[in-house]
């Protein structure tokens, strides 16, 4: 749920972007299924995931949520992080404007949607025609993306009233973003993700 700062993270790590935004997508062991560059993007977003959910900001922020919607406060707040990297694009990469990024991010993604799995084909089909990422700087349209999930996997109902814990803990929400998401930067521009 977190596109935009996985495809920020590794354009700053030199990695995969199609890789990167394919994670989520392929499951166990993606060795000797995709040329490696690809199989290279999606072990690093494997290894952001598991960073990000082991921070202590992060721990922070799901503890914030009440307990009926603690247990999808983990996607909650990929959404979230998403918000504050869009509302924020300016501060976090001067040199490359948004929209900018995103037509480039676009292009590269693009390159290997002939042979990727159906259930990704069809987000790209929405994310960039819709304009996803750049429209997560709304509020509004962050709750229509949750509702949305919601919709669609009834057992995560709970993320239509995570809403309220976004909205009850904004401003501690985006102090914690700010508190890890620099960090992350100098890690991939080092290298070290």
């Amino acid at each position: 749920m977190n596109f935009l700062a996985h495809l920020h993270l590794a354009h700053l790590a030199d990695s995969s972007l199609p890789g990167n935004l394919l994670a989520d997508f392929v499951r166990g062991n993606p060795e000797n299924l995709y040329p490696q560059a690809i199989v290279d993007g999606i072990h690093l977003h494997r290894r952001i995931d598991v960073m990000t959910d082991n921070l202590p900001e992060v721990k922070i922020a799901r503890e914030a949520f009440r307990p009926q919607t603690r247990r999808v406060a983990p996607i909650t707040l990929d959404v979230m992080w998403d918000h504050f990297l869009s509302r924020h694009w300016a501060q976090v990469s001067p040199d490359l404007p948004l929209d900018a990024f995103i037509r480039y991010a676009h292009a590269q993604v693009a390159t290997i949607l002939p042979d990727s799995p159906p259930r990704f084909v069809n987000l790209n089909n929405y994310l960039w025609s819709e304009r996803w990422m750049e429209r997560y700087r709304d509020m509004h349209f962050i709750q229509n993306v949750l509702n949305g999930m919601a919709n669609r996997r009834p057992r995560l109902e709970a993320l239509r009233d995570s809403w309220q814990d976004l909205d009850a803990n904004y401003a501690l929400l985006e102090r914690l973003f700010w508190d890890f998401y620099p960090r992350m930067i100098a890690q991939a521009n080092a290298r070290s993700l």
